[in-house]
């Protein structure tokens, strides 16, 4: 737990804890409803308790998985009594989570590569400003010099948003006119950043899957215009879903991955939802690190994913 909490602070955990609050509880009071009365994990048990993973959001891939492995452990063990259920369910889904070396995250920035472009996407409403300015703040606080570009020329919303953010954090920003070609925004940005000698870019791009196809085009597009500059930029590139919208997030992780190389994952809003098992079906079924995840509006709030951290949170009693 100490390198966890010492990467952004030392109440990372607590906020954790307290972030996944609503979906603790409404976990174990259905695991509660799903074993009343009955004292031995049987197949009533098992089905029950996939009908209590699947309405938490965990995923149906995911969800079949753990009860496949909980259904051996009972073969192996002859019985299983259930109020050790809920310490099996959790065993299962970390080690599940573990054996996806995939999703282990790293949250150093390589020295080789500067300024490290990364390039941040995702549909409107999920949190991706403000995913971007609180990167930028905790960019800055590591001492870092931090470079915004404003890419998302199709909202004034979107390029109000991130100038109130680069105002808040004390980093500069790179913007043109509304309606003007996002890949022209994303090359002033990173010639801009690397004429400052800056670390890190963080270039905001429109939410847009009306069209996967026009998508495609347009973050294809900003990726060969920023080559120009830095022939291997963007270096990352990070998908913003809203844990809140449960399997709606599943649906935009598959439709973004389809349209661009998707090579990391944040997760905002899960300290309003009791969604939270979404991280647990997202971090399984994709083989892209969920690197980030959001449990709270502050502008710490935005944490680094630790799967271990997140399940005991997700698990902690009382």
């Amino acid at each position: 737990m100490s390198w966890f909490k010492k990467i952004f602070g030392k109440d990372t955990k607590e906020n954790l804890d307290k972030g996944l609050e609503k979906s603790n509880r409404s976990f174990f009071d259905k695991i509660g409803r799903a074993v009343a009365g009955k004292s031995k994990v049987d197949d009533e048990v098992l089905d029950d308790l996939e009908e209590v993973l699947i309405s938490s959001d965990v995923g149906v891939e995911t969800t079949v998985k753990v009860i496949r492995r909980i259904e051996e452990r009972v073969a192996r063990d002859k019985f299983m009594n259930t109020s050790e259920l809920d310490q099996i369910l959790r065993e299962e889904i970390m080690n599940l989570l573990a054996e996806n070396k995939d999703s282990d995250s790293d949250f150093s920035l390589s020295e080789n590569k500067k300024p490290y472009v990364i390039m941040v996407v995702g549909v409107n409403g999920v949190g991706k400003t403000t995913t971007i300015g609180k990167l930028a703040h905790q960019f800055k606080q590591q001492g870092k010099k931090v470079v915004l570009g404003a890419a998302d020329t199709f909202r004034a919303a979107a390029v109000d948003q991130l100038v109130i953010w680069s105002e808040r954090v004390g980093v500069p920003i790179i913007k043109q006119e509304m309606g003007s070609d996002p890949a022209s925004v994303a090359f002033d940005t990173v010639q801009s950043a690397k004429a400052q000698n800056a670390d890190v870019v963080l270039i905001d791009t429109a939410g847009r899957l009306h069209n996967k196809i026009n998508l495609m085009n347009e973050l294809s597009k900003i990726k060969r215009v920023m080559q120009k500059v830095i022939p291997d930029a963007p270096h990352e590139v990070l998908l913003v879903l809203d844990g809140s919208t449960g399997q709606n997030a599943f649906e935009q992780a598959k439709q973004f991955t389809a349209a661009t190389e998707v090579t990391s994952l944040a997760i905002t809003k899960l300290d309003g939802t009791a969604k939270g098992g979404v991280v647990i079906g997202i971090s399984d079924q994709f083989k892209i690190p969920v690197k980030y995840i959001g449990v709270g509006e502050g502008i710490n709030d935005l944490q680094p994913f630790n799967k271990y951290e997140f399940v005991d949170s997700f698990f902690k009693k009382g």
